[in-house]
């Protein structure tokens, strides 16, 4: 979309579009974007929340109004929290029981346990959607995970591909292995999607407290876009408040 506006722009006719993965709209320079922190799927938030929505397009219109561009700003309020089912009644449980803390195994090994704990509801969940969202990285689980605990044991490591700078990798992956947990999630009986399952995935999960650990690490990292990438991107608000300066750390 960022590259189709941008031809759309030389044709006279002015845009402004929502992203969902700020390092690719910074990468691409479009002429106007609004970076929202919300699941991928939903680039307005929850369902059934018209006013929110509206705050969102308002915020993605008010771009027009910047004098000079490219312009990606970022979109600083978080989706309501609410107690409502989105579907029904049913209450959300994980199918997979991860009641050990990650120190029993080493962070390393906890990803690796649960990864492989989920991979039948998984591949269910591919099976019945004939689709998958955890395909941005090229990665594997097993090694999306192993690439995740090698960084925060280590932050000096690099990237796994030569061509994909270390913020952008680190997005990749922990989206990916997010979408990985939440869609693994979302086939057994009686699951809720979104708001209880992001609960689940961050409160319950080694996956989530290696993701709260690898936040602490990005904040200390020598690299601006990195440190960015952790203040910003990694953890919602609803689980963690922004640590102080985030906002000193948004930047194109």
């Amino acid at each position: 979309m960022g590259a189709l506006a941008r031809w759309l722009e030389e044709e006279g006719i002015p845009t402004t579009q929502i992203s969902l993965v700020r390092e690719h709209t910074a990468a691409i320079r479009p002429p106007r974007a609004l970076w929202v922190p919300f699941i991928l799927g939903r680039p307005l938030g929850v369902p059934g929340d018209p006013a929110f929505q509206r705050r969102v397009l308002r915020a993605a219109l008010s771009l027009f109004d910047a004098t000079s561009g490219p312009v990606l700003e970022d979109y600083a309020e978080e989706v309501p929290v609410t107690d409502q089912p989105e579907e029904d009644g049913s209450v959300f449980a994980c199918p997979v029981n991860f009641s050990r803390p990650v120190e029993a195994e080493g962070l390393a090994g906890e990803l690796l346990r649960e990864v492989a704990a989920l991979a039948p509801w998984y591949e269910l969940a591919v099976s019945r959607r004939r689709r998958t969202t955890a395909t941005l990285s090229g990665l594997g689980p097993a090694e999306m995970a192993r690439f995740l605990a090698g960084f925060i044991a280590d932050p000096t490591t690099t990237s796994y591909r030569d061509d994909v700078p270390l913020p952008l990798a680190l997005r990749l992956v922990t989206q990916d292995l997010k979408a990985y947990y939440l869609e693994a999630a979302a086939v057994q009986p009686g699951a809720r999607v979104a708001l209880e399952a992001r609960e689940w995935f961050w409160r319950s999960t080694g996956a989530g407290q290696a993701f709260l650990r690898l936040r602490d690490v990005c904040l200390a990292h020598p690299d601006d876009t990195v440190k960015g990438f952790g203040a910003r991107s990694l953890v919602p608000l609803a689980i963690a408040p922004r640590p102080a300066g985030a906002d000193a750390l948004r930047r194109y």
